[in-house]
């Protein structure tokens, strides 16, 4: 109950933050390195793609170890294709055939892979510097403020917003990240942000993922196609390679040979109420001792085991292969703008999108 109290003061701080656009940028306009510490967390940004860089916290043994992959310097994340710890959007995820259909209006987007498009296009938000508005690295509740002014047609969008990121570090080994989206104009936009780090519990250079051990609150997922489209299905998780239901958790490892690439896949997270947060996912790690819950307002989660790594050269030169890290994506699911059954998700003047998101580390 505390750690919700918490998180509804900072709500209110960033709604004064995000109304308060003449803020001006701290980094001006060049990419660079920030850090927040708190405790016995430590972490760094930069604000190419608002992006977390590093996650630094005691194991069991107490010896620190860093838990996102990522990279050392400002031109690796230019040229990343990862989409290590970055924000993507406008939405996260992919539309089928790059485009959609909104008020009656079709719009085309720019298709990045094959025929659709993901996580914003070639030049989503994970490829652009944002501002940072607000930096504060001490007190109770060391905070980043990151703002994105994205412009009508952007990657074929209808629609300018003001976009605006805060990750916050609270008590208890806590991190909040809130995102927000205001239109700017009269054009309606569908927005769906997504936090896309790579998670490794034992450490980021310490191998794979497959003995991390896995609670997912979703009973259902999103059917897809060849192409990782939603069909618009949605399908029972129980009894499938699929579920990660169970109180006790279950290795991501264990079922992952049943299916053809790995995880890839958007859960339908129980009890959705995008004005309540709620807890949709432990992890753990029986070497590190650590474990993680994440609580969110949003509807999905994207479960990525990190499948298609390759060889991709990280922080101090660990060679990451594949399923060296898993994301848990909260977001809204994928193609909704196309599937009018799915949870919407779209702006317009007078209504603000929120996406909370909610960290709590301990060790086990």
């Amino acid at each position: 109950m505390c750690k919700f109290s918490l998180l509804f003061c900072f709500c209110i701080f960033v709604a004064f933050e995000f109304a308060n656009a003449s803020a001006p940028d701290i980094s001006n306009g060049k990419a660079s390195f920030y850090e927040l510490k708190k405790g016995n967390m430590s972490l760094k940004f930069t604000n190419l793609g608002a992006t977390l860089v590093s996650f630094v916290i005691p194991d069991k043994s107490g010896k620190p170890i860093d838990i996102v992959l990522g990279y050392d310097t400002i031109e690796e994340y230019q040229k990343d294709t990862t989409y290590f710890g970055a924000i993507v959007g406008r939405v996260a995820n992919r539309i089928g055939g790059a485009q959609f259909k909104l008020n009656g209006k079709i719009f085309k987007l720019a298709a990045n892979e094959g025929k659709n498009i993901l996580h914003g296009g070639s030049k989503g938000y994970s490829k652009v510097v944002w501002k940072v508005t607000k930096y504060k690295n001490d007190g109770q509740a060391p905070y980043i403020v990151f703002t994105y002014r994205s412009t009508d047609g952007e990657e074929g969008f209808p629609g300018a917003l003001r976009v605006s990121v805060i990750y916050t570090l609270l008590s208890n080994n806590q991190l909040s990240v809130i995102m927000k989206a205001k239109s700017l104009d009269n054009k309606p936009t569908p927005v769906s942000l997504a936090q896309h780090s790579y998670w490794n519990l034992g450490g980021h250079n310490s191998g794979d993922i497959l003995n991390t051990q896995v609670q997912i609150f979703g009973q259902f997922y999103i059917a897809v196609d060849n192409d990782l489209i939603p069909t618009g299905q949605i399908l029972y998780a129980r009894g499938t390679a699929y579920d990660f239901t169970e109180p006790e958790l279950k290795p991501i490892g264990k079922r992952i040979d049943l299916l053809p690439k790995g995880y890839d896949i958007n859960y339908v997270l129980d009890n959705f109420d995008v004005n309540k947060m709620r807890k949709v996912a432990t992890m753990q790690d029986a070497k590190s001792g650590l474990r993680m819950d994440l609580s969110t307002n949003a509807p999905g989660m994207q479960f990525y085991s990190g499948n298609m790594l390759k060889d991709e050269k990280g922080k101090g030169g660990f060679v990451y292969k594949a399923r060296a890290g898993v994301c848990l994506e909260t977001q809204w699911y994928p193609n909704f703008v196309n599937q009018p059954s799915f949870p919407q998700s779209i702006v317009e003047k007078g209504k603000i999108y929120k996406h909370h998101m909610l960290y709590e580390f301990s060790i086990v």
